[in-house]
């Protein structure tokens, strides 16, 4: 069976008729929307475990990392010519202008987490590929329904070469950091029976 990609060329945005069709009205500033290989892509609705297990991440990093590098939550990354998602979180490099006049860079980006509800394929899949050819070497899916971590790593064009999946007793650090030691289960929401 042939899907819509195979069967007909498609027409692909660059980041910057993306950046025109929000300027000019065509994409409303309420619409969570992100470009991705080309194609704008409606984001999912985030659920509870979701903003929860974002809103942990973010704590941790901050505590944990200091001043070693900027956290930036649901922020835009440059990633290519044709992508420019919108990671839950990604660990990039300190700027001096705190990014106001440019989105962070494959080189300047440490680690890029997605934390998934609905959207496990999708990220591990469609955004693994272009995070992979973007070249980040260092991508984390937070799966919050198995309670479980997907690491991926070794980056090539065709997608990454390396996948670990973590168990919530797990532990992991992110290649920039090796000293940060982050067990699976700080950054899951907290199972119900333990609140």
């Amino acid at each position: 069976m042939q899907s819509i990609e195979t069967t007909f060329n498609l027409r692909l945005w660059t980041v910057d008729e993306y950046h025109r069709m929000a300027l000019a009205g065509i994409l409303d500033n309420s619409e969570r929307v992100e470009l991705i290989e080309g194609k704008i892509i409606w984001m999912s609705a985030k659920g509870t475990a979701h903003r929860c297990a974002v809103g942990r991440l973010d704590k941790l990093l901050q505590k944990r990392l200091g001043n070693r590098a900027w956290i930036s939550v649901q922020d835009p990354i440059a990633l290519s010519k044709h992508s420019e998602p919108e990671p839950d979180i990604a660990v990039v490099k300190i700027d001096p202008l705190d990014y106001a006049d440019h989105h962070p860079t494959p080189e300047e980006v440490y680690l890029i987490i997605e934390v998934a509800d609905s959207s496990l394929k999708f990220d591990c899949d469609t955004k693994g590929k272009a995070y992979a050819k973007g070249g980040i070497a260092d991508y984390w899916v937070l799966d919050v329904i198995d309670r479980e971590l997907y690491v991926y790593r070794q980056p090539t064009p065709e997608g990454y070469q390396s996948k670990v999946i973590l168990g919530e007793d797990e532990s992991i650090s992110p290649l920039q950091f090796p000293d940060l030691q982050i067990t699976v289960r700080e950054i899951l929401p907290p199972k119900q029976e333990n609140i």
